[in-house]
């Protein structure tokens, strides 16, 4: 071992001895279910809610919006949180997050719902890279892989518990949905309570001093893989409550099936981890790729339930094995300097890739040629990445 390796390694144990509470944990933890949460709380009852404030004929950029304004927002919260400090930033996130989210039900027409919905992803945009910056400040090594993957489960478990509220919400009255975006305010209380403001981050700035110029270039693969993986994953969380209504599936129905596939994910990020050692970091993510797009042929084929679990299983195995590896790929390539920078592009990328899932509709033929499409674009990308790690293993070799 190098002498630099071996004081990376000693930095990262005093580290070890600050570790954050459980009640810390949890609170970032749960803090990373209200990237997802932006977007999902109206899919159950999506087409009340549009009709109830005035937007019916766009109702799916009620889900897409907030992914634009994550896209118009990122850069900005990226440099704030490098000037700043992720914990005051991501203080000022959570309070805007409840005012924006919960405000939305008191707004009608399509400039004041839309407006509210871009300001809100652009907050959201704040949450998403605040969090993820604060964990990396607190976690080293192996325990920051196993904690950015209890992030991505923590993601999907929150669309398990929201998709279903949300839905069983709608069903009593469709405002109460909106109630849900109060959490943040809750969590803004546990975070100042329970996360210390000075985190060991300062350790590892010494420790990675002689490494910052090793790892920009190899990002911008990773935020392509982002933006893809969340537009081929939105494409069913926007394109399946038309279907499912087709198979006689109700708000409420169509919620626990939209769960269903978060609760995948939730599984399928706990082991990520472990089968990324096993595959390695590239061949994990086309496998991912792999999964979204059978996922997506079977969306687009089955005419039963049974067929269409089937697919909600794949599409959540395809999230759980691709976003969370993607945050860790983010920051271990990434210099603590520009962390907050490197997570808000990636915030930029993922948010981008949701936002494309607004202009599916204007895609020629139905639904069904939609899950087609998106399917046929998850194999060119499995097929574009393989071909690139094999290359760059036979040039490692020669």
């Amino acid at each position: 071992m190098n002498t630099s390796s071996s004081q990376a390694a000693s930095h990262q144990e005093r580290g070890a001895s600050r570790s954050l509470s459980s009640g810390g944990r949890f609170t970032l933890l749960a803090i990373a279910c209200l990237t997802i949460m932006v977007g999902t709380v109206v899919a159950p009852g999506l087409l009340n809610i549009a009709s109830a404030l005035k937007v019916g004929s766009y109702a799916s950029w009620l889900i897409t919006l907030p992914s634009l304004g994550a896209v118009l927002f990122a850069p900005i919260a990226g440099r704030m949180i490098d000037r700043l400090g992720a914990y005051r930033v991501l203080i000022g996130g959570l309070f805007l997050y409840g005012l924006l989210g919960a405000g939305g039900a008191l707004l009608e027409g399509t400039v004041m719902v839309f407006a509210d919905r871009i300001l809100l992803g652009g907050v959201t945009a704040v949450v998403m890279a605040g969090g993820t910056t604060l964990i990396s400040e607190w976690y080293h090594g192996h325990a920051r892989l196993k904690m950015i993957a209890l992030q991505g489960m923590s993601i999907e478990l929150g669309g398990v518990i929201f998709l279903f509220v949300s839905g069983v919400l709608a069903g009593i009255a469709w405002q109460l949905s909106f109630g849900l975006y109060l959490l943040a305010w809750v969590l803004l209380a546990m975070l100042w309570m329970m996360v210390p403001k000075q985190s060991p981050v300062a350790l590892e700035s010494e420790a990675t001093d002689g490494a910052a110029g090793a790892v920009a270039s190899s990002l911008n693969s990773v935020y392509l893989a982002a933006a893809i993986s969340l537009t081929l994953f939105f494409t069913a969380i926007v394109m399946l409550p038309e279907r499912l209504n087709m198979l006689g599936l109700d708000e409420a129905a169509t919620g626990i099936f939209l769960a269903g596939i978060s609760l995948v994910a939730v599984i399928a990020a706990m082991l990520m981890p472990w089968v990324s050692r096993t595959l390695r970091e590239m061949p994990t993510l086309v496998l991912a790729f792999v999964l979204y797009s059978a996922s997506l042929f079977v969306f687009q084929q089955a005419e039963s339930m049974v067929v269409m679990s089937l697919g909600a299983v794949l599409a959540g195995m395809g999230f759980g094995f691709s976003i969370p590896l993607l945050n860790h790929m983010t920051v271990e390539r990434s210099h603590v300097a520009v962390r907050g920078r490197n997570l808000s592009y990636l915030t930029m990328a993922i948010f981008l890739g949701q936002f494309l899932t607004s202009f599916l509709e204007f895609l020629p033929g139905g639904g069904r040629e939609v899950f087609g499409f998106a399917a046929v674009l998850g194999l060119i990308f499995a097929v574009l990445y393989l071909a690139a790690h094999l290359l760059k293993q036979t040039s490692r070799a020669a």
